[in-house]
This record gives C-alpha cells, structure tokens and sequence, in this order.
C-alpha cells in the first residue's frame, strides 16, 4: 500500500509511546481519513479510551518502516512471519459460549496474542494461564492482565512440555493457521486437556477439505471423539487483517 507524503507528514509527527500512537495537530477530514486508512492497514486499532491507535508492536518501529518506505509492509510481515491475528469480538463470545466456561475451571489459551480470549475468559473461570510468543505481545498481557491470568513467555507454545502444568478443564484457542500450524497446535494442546475436559479453537476452513493426511487424520480424531467443526461467517477475520475462511473446531477430553 503505497503512503502519499501528506500522510507520511503526519506520521512523522504522530506522538510515539510504547504500542501507543497519537496523531498531532488539527487534520482536516480527508487527510485524517487517508491517515486513518494507512495506521489500519499497518495494524493499528482505535482505542477511545487511549485516545490514540494502538499497535501489536512497537508503535514507532511500525512506523518508522512506512516512513522510510512509503509503504505499508512491517505490520503485515509480522502477521505473515507470526501468524498473529487478533481474535474479534463477535468470534471471541462464539468461542466462549461454545467452551461453556464455568466459575471452578482451570483455562487455558495457547499463542494468546495480546489476550482476546483469555482476559474474556478471565471473569468466568477460576484461572486462566496465557502462553505467547511475540515478545511485544507478551508485554501487552502483562500491562493489561487481569489478576487471576498466568502469563507465560516469550514461548513457543509447541516446545512446552505439559507435564509441568495441571491439566485444564478448557482449552480456547486462535492458533496461526500458516503451514498447518493450526493442526499442529490444536493436536499438541490435547496433550493439556483433562479427561472430561473441552478444547475449543478456531481454525483454517481448510481443516474441512484438505486430503493430506495430516488433515484426514484430524478430521478422524475429531469424529472420535464425538466433536464438531463449525462454519464463521466469510469475513470474520477481516477487521484482524486476514479474509482467510475460518472454523471453529470443538474437541472433547478423552474421558
């Protein structure tokens, strides 16, 4: 997306602090919303409270790339690289109502991004542990953690061991999807799950289609267990940056 130079202008003298951009001066209406158009494509988000765009990164480095660049590139390499999606809202309470959370669980969100699901969750379990990799993405769950949330991280959900970590009544999850990765992710955190317990994740549509064996095999696991795959709607993703079709796949404990 390339950046006219009236809005890079405007950018170069936006007030930085942290993922916290503030736009300076008094923009007419057609500057302020080609401004606006370019800070969403770069992934940030209007936050009324913060009076100011809120970035999954370092709000300066995300803009320092376009104004070099004329471009919008760092946010979108970051979210190829990282598979780093937010969770919507309207996607959020479907996860929540379909993991039917109650008071005495112990939760679960693996790859929490800046923690959609888990800080949602956090009023409706007993606790919830959150686990993510992207290192500005861990410092944003701890600043905005609710008190009975475990943050974990920076790590790489697939490389940790379950046996130090009590099983967990509810697993609710937004893994990337890139490669698969939302197969594997979703496979791993069954190693987490207690008997009676439920895993509820979003994921790729391809999960629905794809013949490789990897996918047939999920497929099976998930009839076995007496599971299910729910169609979102096209464009559930869309205001996180991604039009990619998405699922939500329910998976119960091996009891």
């Amino acid at each position: 997306m390339k950046v006219s130079n009236d809005v890079l202008n405007v950018l170069a003298a936006a007030d930085f602090t942290g993922q916290r951009l503030a736009l300076t001066g008094q923009l007419d209406r057609k500057l302020y919303t080609a401004t606006n158009a370019v800070l969403e494509a770069a992934g940030g988000k209007w936050d009324k409270k913060a009076k100011a765009h809120l970035f999954p990164v370092d709000a300066s480095d995300a803009m320092e790339q376009i104004i070099q660049t004329g471009e919008v590139t760092l946010i979108r390499t970051i979210q190829q690289d990282y598979g780093y999606f937010p969770t919507p809202p309207a996607v959020v309470a479907r996860l929540l109502e379909l993991a039917d959370l109650e008071p005495h669980h112990l939760a679960l969100e693996p790859s929490a991004g800046q923690g959609n699901i888990a800080f949602a969750m956090a009023p409706l379990v007993a606790s919830v542990i959150a686990m993510e990799l992207l290192e500005s993405n861990v410092d944003a769950l701890i600043a905005g953690k609710p008190k009975n949330v475990g943050i974990h991280g920076p790590i790489d959900f697939l490389a940790v061991n379950p046996g130090p970590f009590i099983p967990f009544d509810r697993i609710v999850a937004n893994p990337p999807f890139a490669k698969q990765a939302d197969i594997k992710h979703v496979l791993h955190a069954l190693k987490f799950l207690k008997p009676n317990g439920l895993l509820v994740s979003v994921m790729s549509a391809g999960v629905t289609f794809r013949d490789d064996k990897l996918t047939r095999d999920f497929r099976d696991l998930i009839r076995a267990r007496g599971g299910d795959i729910e169609a979102l709607d096209d464009g559930a993703f869309k205001s996180s940056g991604t039009m990619v079709r998405t699922v939500i796949v329910t998976i119960p404990g091996v009891a």
